[in-house]
């Protein structure tokens, strides 16, 4: 996996590329740049950019966790990726409920 930082362009084009058409899909984008824009590799991006192909209902399911990557998607940077995008939401929160 390709560990060089994103740039500033390639970060910009890869946001547009993430928007959804479901807002549940875009919450949990929003949140992983949020998280991780400063950080993001090239390496991930790719890993983002292919889970991005898939259908909005097919990228929320493995977002829920009611899937998991299959086929040419089960590989470890598509999954690290994955799990970065299903980091709960409320764990910034601090309450530990």
């Amino acid at each position: 996996m390709d560990e060089a930082l994103l740039d500033e362009r390639a970060l910009s084009k890869l946001r547009w590329r993430c928007r959804r058409g479901l807002l549940e899909n875009d919450l949990f984008i929003e949140k992983f740049f949020d998280r991780y824009a400063p950080t993001l590799t090239v390496g991930q991006a790719n890993a983002l950019g292919e889970l991005m192909d898939l259908a909005d209902n097919d990228l929320l399911d493995l977002l829920l966790r009611r899937k998991d990557p299959v086929g040419a998607l089960d590989r470890p940077d598509v999954r690290q990726v994955l799990g970065m995008l299903r980091t709960p939401q409320a764990a910034s929160t601090g309450h530990g409920h």
